[in-house]
């Protein structure tokens, strides 16, 4: 079988996700780091987005996060990280959107944001997504059992976890605090956690405080997507 390799980024949660389900299906991979502030000359013909992660598998390759997630679980499909049922299949690509067009993207204008004025509405808007995933994902979908859609970890879980890694960026650099109340999440967190794929590559809160300071917070060029 072709070799898989994955272009990555140290900080890009977007990546993260990938490598997490290419352990979680047990395909081997090699890894290449991309230093995005300092791309090969060569990069845009691997990423045409100029952005990873990227995967290549013999001649092919993939890009964007959620794509590569889905075809890395058609590809290898076992273990499954989606429900067979096509409904639940749907309400999982349905919080993936969410995670991409909604937390991720106030996650990212609260970053780079350089007006307190919007950091304040932005704020806000992050509480509401949070209480949302609290009250609509986790409770009302999967409240007894420990991963997003039940028992069984799932390409959702993988989605969101990388966020919570680096959450304590956001409160370093922009003074966020998780909202009371969620409780739930809390639990999903801390069940993500100790998982053994994501103890595997995980990083120290320390870790990214410490690299994102590198970047002053100023640089508009988007980690991933």
């Amino acid at each position: 079988m072709a070799e898989i390799e994955i272009y990555s980024a140290v900080l890009c949660p977007f990546a993260h996700r990938s490598r997490l389900t290419l352990l979680e299906k047990q395909v081997p991979f090699k890894l290449i780091e991309i230093d995005l502030q300092n791309k090969p000359a060569n990069f845009q013909e691997i990423s045409p987005y100029g952005k990873v992660p990227v995967l290549k598998h013999g001649e092919h390759r993939v890009w964007e996060s959620a794509i590569v997630n889905e075809y890395l679980e058609e590809t290898f499909p076992e273990p499954p990280l989606l429900p067979k049922n096509p409904i639940q299949r749907a309400q999982a690509r349905i919080w993936i959107n969410f995670a991409d067009t909604r937390l991720f993207a106030a996650i990212g204008r609260l970053l780079y944001s350089q007006d307190s004025q919007p950091q304040t509405a932005i704020l806000k808007e992050l509480t509401e997504h949070l209480q949302f995933i609290e009250q609509e994902g986790l409770r009302k979908i999967s409240d007894a059992d420990p991963y997003w859609l039940g028992a069984d970890i799932s390409l959702v879980d993988l989605t969101y976890y990388p966020w919570f890694e680096q959450i304590g960026v956001l409160e370093h650099f922009r003074g966020f605090q998780l909202p009371a109340g969620l409780d739930r999440l809390q639990e999903w967190w801390q069940t993500m956690a100790n998982r053994e794929s994501v103890r595997a590559i995980a990083k120290p809160q320390e870790f990214y405080i410490e690299h994102y300071a590198q970047y002053a917070l100023r640089n508009q060029d988007r980690i991933a997507v």
